[in-house]
C-alpha cells in the first residue's frame, strides 16, 4: 500500500462527488451494470431513513477511481453505485417533470428539474454551449444511458434491450414507482427535489480514493479487499489486460475473446480458474497477489494474447471439471464418475493437475488420475479431514512434473502425491470413528459412502444418483422412550450419525418404520433388498446397542480401506 502514490484519500458526500464540472467514466470493456432490485431496495430504504434523521449520514463504501485531471476521471470500483445513484437522481426529474406537464406548480417545479440536472446529471458548457455527462457507462450501456435514460426516453422494446440495459431501465421504473407511491411527496415538488439535494446529495458519503494510474489503484483494492470490502478482482485484471492493446482491431478481438472465456468459466469463477492456471507454474499464488503476477509476465500486446491463448485451451476442462453433465464427458464417459466424486468432496486444489494431464497424457490416463485423485480426496478431506493447506503445493509439483515431462504415468504422479495419500492405517482409524451429517447437501456425500460400501458388499453396482434408496438411521433421530435404556441422550447425541448408525433402505419402508423400537426393524432389516442392511439382524439379533454400532463401523472401516484405495499403493 505504502508504494502507491495515492493522490487523495478523504471523506465526500455525493454532491462534492458529482458537483463542479466532474465527470466519472467507466472503462469501456469492464463489466455492465448488473444491480438488481434487492440493490435498489437496500438503497431506497436507506434514503427513506435518512429522509426522517437529516442529521445521519450513510456511508456508501469506497469509492476507488483514477484520476486523468483535476475533473475527470476513471472509475476502477464503484461503478455499479454511481450508475443508480444517477438513475435515482433522473427518476426524481422526471417526477418533477411530470408534475409539471400536470399543471403542478409548473414554473418552479421546471425550475427545480433544470437545475437538479444541471447539478447531477450534466450541464451546457457557456462557451461551446454544448452539453457535457457528469458519468459516462460502459461500451454496452452508455448509449443506452445517454440517449434515453439521460433524455427521459422510454425504449421502444423494453424486452428486447441487452440485459445490462434492461436493469438500467428497470432500475429507473423502480425509482420512480417508490417516489409515486411515497405519501410525503404527494405533489410537493419542493419534498420531491429535497429528497435529491438534501438526503440523497449530502447524507450519502463516500471514502473517494484517488490514484494515479490502474496498476496503484489495484494495489488500494488489494487492501481493501483483504478488509471485506468486496470489489471486482476480474474487471480490474481485464481492465489492465485490455490497457496493454492499442490497435482497434486487436481491441475487438480481444473483446470477443474475453466475453467467450468468461462465459465459459464465469465472471464470479474466472480469478480463481486464473489462479488455478498459474498455480500450474508457480508454488504458491495468494488470490491477492493474482495482479501482481498477471502485470509481471503481461507487458505488450503480444503477451496478453499469450496468455489468452493459454487460459482459452484450459477453460472448458475448468469448466466441466466443476459439472459431471457437461459435454466434455459424452465421449469420456469413465471420467464421469469421478468428476462426480471431486464436486461431492468439494474439492478444487487437484485443478492444476487436472489441466497438465489432459494435456500431456491419453485420455485413458487421463480417467486413472481422475480415480487416483478422487481417491486421496476421499481420505485425505472426507475421512481424515486433514488441514486443505498441504493440498495446494502437492498438486502444484505434480502438474509441473507433468508440464516438464518429469512424470510420464500415472503411477509416477502417485509418487509426487505421497504426501498427501493417507496410508490404510489412518484412513481405518478414521473411517471407525467417521460421523456424517444426514441433513440437507450433505445427504448426498451420506448416500454415497453408503452406496459404494453396500455396492461393494453386494457384488451389483449401487449407483448413490440413481438408486431409490434412502438413508436409515437405526437409531432413530427422533427416538422413543424405548431407546433411551441403551443410548442416553449424551450418547445418542454422539452416535445418531455415526456412519456404523446409518444403512440404506427402501424408501416406503424408511418411512413406515419412523422411530419404532429396534426389535420391531428387525424383520424388515432382514427382508431388505440393500446386503448391508439384511445383515444388521445378524450382528445385532436382540438389540441395538453402542458396542454393536461400533462395531458395526468397525467392518465398514475395512471394507472402505480396500474400496477407496489407490491403484499403484
Amino acid at each position: 500500500m505504502a508504494k502507491a502514490n495515492i493522490l487523495n484519500t478523504r471523506t465526500i458526500n455525493y454532491l462534492e462527488l458529482i458537483g463542479n464540472g466532474k465527470s466519472y467514466r467507466v472503462p469501456p470493456y469492464q463489466r455492465d451494470y448488473s444491480w438488481s432490485e434487492e440493490q435498489w431496495e437496500d438503497l431506497w430504504n436507506d434514503i427513506v431513513e435518512l429522509r426522517t434523521e437529516p442529521e445521519d449520514v450513510h456511508y456508501m463504501g469506497a469509492l476507488v477511481v483514477e484520476g486523468r485531471s483535476d475533473r475527470e476521471f476513471l472509475i476502477i470500483d464503484g461503478q455499479q453505485r454511481l450508475a443508480t445513484l444517477s438513475l435515482f437522481a433522473l427518476a426524481v426529474i422526471g417526477r418533477l417533470q411530470a408534475m409539471t406537464d400536470a399543471g403542478i406548480d409548473s414554473k418552479a417545479n421546471t425550475e427545480r428539474a433544470q437545475g437538479l440536472r444541471s447539478r447531477f446529471i450534466g450541464e451546457k458548457d457557456p462557451a461551446s454551449l454544448t452539453e457535457s455527462s457528469r458519468l459516462y457507462l460502459n461500451e454496452t450501456d452508455d448509449d443506452f444511458y445517454q440517449d434515453y435514460l439521460v433524455q427521459l426516453r422510454p425504449p421502444l422494446n423494453a424486452r428486447g434491450l441487452p440485459k445490462s440495459n434492461r436493469l438500467l431501465w428497470e432500475c429507473f421504473r423502480y425509482c420512480t414507482r417508490r417516489l409515486d407511491e411515497m405519501e410525503a411527496l404527494k405533489n410537493d415538488g419542493q419534498s420531491v427535489a429535497s429528497l435529491l439535494s438534501e438526503t440523497v446529495a449530502r447524507q450519502l458519503v463516500f471514502i473517494l480514493i484517488t490514484v494515479d494510474n490502474e496498476l496503484n489503484a489495484y494495489t488500494v483494492f488489494e487492501t481493501l479487499n483483504a478488509r471485506g470490502l468486496e470489489l471486482t478482482t476480474t474487471d480490474l485484471l481485464k481492465n489492465y489486460l485490455f490497457s496493454r492493446v492499442r490497435v482497434t482491431a486487436d481491441l475487438e478481438a480481444l473483446q470477443r475473446r474475453w466475453q467467450r472465456l468468461i462465459a465459459t468459466v464465469g465472471q464470479a469463477r474466472f480469478s480463481q480458474f486464473l489462479r488455478y492456471h498459474l498455480l500450474c507454474e508457480q508454488p504458491q499464488v495468494r488470490s491477492q497477489r493474482l495482479f501482481k503476477l498477471v502485470r509481471d509476465q503481461t507487458k505488450t500486446t503480444a503477451d496478453v494474447f499469450t496468455l489468452l491463448d493459454r487460459l482459452e485451451g484450459r477453460a472448458e476442462l475448468f469448466a466441466a471439471v466443476l459439472d459431471p453433465s457437461h459435454g466434455y464427458w459424452i465421449e469420456l464417459p469413465a471420467a464421469r464418475p469421478y468428476i462426480r466424486e471431486l464436486n461431492l468432496f468439494r474439492v478444487r486444489q487437484m485443478m492444476p493437475l487436472l489441466f497438465a494431464v489432459w494435456e500431456c497424457f491419453s485420455k485413458e490416463d487421463v480417467v486413472r488420475v481422475l480415480k487416483l485423485v478422487s481417491v486421496i480426496s476421499f481420505r485425505y478431506s472426507v475421512v481424515s479431514e486433514l488441514n486443505t493447506n498441504p493440498l495446494e503445493p502437492t498438486y502444484h509439483r505434480a502438474a509441473k512434473a507433468v508440464l516438464d515431462g518429469q512424470a510420464k504415468t500415472p503411477a509416477e504422479v502417485f509418487e509426487r502425491l505421497k504426501l498427501v495419500y493417507v496410508d490404510d492405517d489412518r484412513t481405518r482409524q478414521d473411517f471407525a470413528r467417521l460421523v456424517v451429517d444426514t441433513g440437507g447437501q450433505w445427504n448426498k456425500l451420506t448416500k454415497y459412502i453408503l452406496a459404494r460400501l453396500e455396492g461393494d458388499a453386494s457384488g451389483r453396482a449401487c449407483d448413490p444418483d440413481t438408486d431409490p434408496g434412502t438413508v436409515e438411521h437405526i437409531l432413530p433421530e427422533n427416538p422413543a422412550d424405548s431407546w433411551k435404556e441403551d443410548f442416553a441422550p449424551e450418547l445418542w447425541e454422539e452416535k445418531v450419525y455415526s456412519l456404523g448408525n446409518l444403512t440404506l433402505l427402501e424408501s416406503a419402508t424408511n418411512r413406515s418404520l419412523g422411530n419404532a423400537a429396534y426389535i420391531e426393524k428387525l424383520a424388515t432389516y432382514s427382508q431388505s433388498s440393500y446386503a448391508l442392511t439384511r445383515r444388521i439382524p445378524e450382528i445385532a439379533p436382540k438389540q441395538w446397542t453402542p458396542e454393536l454400532l461400533d462395531a458395526r463401523q468397525r467392518h465398514l472401516a475395512e471394507r472402505a480401506v480396500h474400496l477407496w484405495r489407490a491403484d499403484f499403493a
